[in-house]
């Protein structure tokens, strides 16, 4: 299967549109794979299909979603993932900044309602954690950390999805955060 392009974002108002919790709810559906309407993206996330058409354009402005193929009919206008997955890449300043934070806001609240939302009963809740740890490492050190963090979840996203995945196989929400604490040191320089 060949692998989708990533779809890069840099514009801080681009980043921004991301942050509504209705527009992470059918991105995170889309960039699974899946082609949906209007409509189904508004029960998704819980919008009148009108409001929901209105983050679609929204999303579509900036390159995040796009118009998938219509039906046979002509009456259905579904949306798709324009890439495989979505990468947010900022100024770490400024307009920047503020954009990011807010989504790794919207991120972090969505993943503690999935935490939630698992019954205490379900056999693959044993797979379920969240771990917090401090590492001393370099500038180059983080950012390699950084990339294989990267490569080892792009090993597991790779040519699956909701249409195509193993037998037996169940959707799993991750969040990896990688963030510097501290001062830093006023020695040493960072590479660009």
């Amino acid at each position: 299967m060949a692998q989708k392009k990533r779809v890069v974002l840099t514009d801080p108002r681009a980043i921004r549109a991301l942050a509504h919790p209705a527009r992470q709810r059918v991105i995170d559906e889309l960039y699974n794979g899946r082609v949906l309407t209007a409509t189904e993206c508004a029960k998704l996330a819980g919008l009148t299909p009108s409001a929901m058409s209105y983050h679609l354009r929204a999303l579509e402005r900036w390159g995040i979603v796009e118009r998938a193929e219509e039906s046979a009919d002509g009456r259905e206008r579904p949306w798709r993932s324009p890439g495989g997955s979505l990468i947010l890449q900022s100024q770490s300043t400024g307009a920047g900044r503020l954009a990011s934070l807010t989504l790794m806001r919207t991120s972090v609240e969505r993943i503690l309602e999935q935490f939630d939302e698992l019954p205490a009963t379900d056999p693959w809740d044993d797979v379920s954690s969240m771990s917090r740890s401090r590492l001393w490492l370099t500038h180059d050190e983080a950012r390699e950390f950084n990339q294989e963090l990267d490569q080892l979840v792009e090993r597991y996203r790779e040519g699956r999805s909701q249409t195509s995945h193993p037998g037996g196989a169940r959707q799993i929400s991750t969040l990896l955060a990688v963030v510097p604490t501290g001062d830093p040191p006023a020695n040493t320089e960072t590479s660009t």
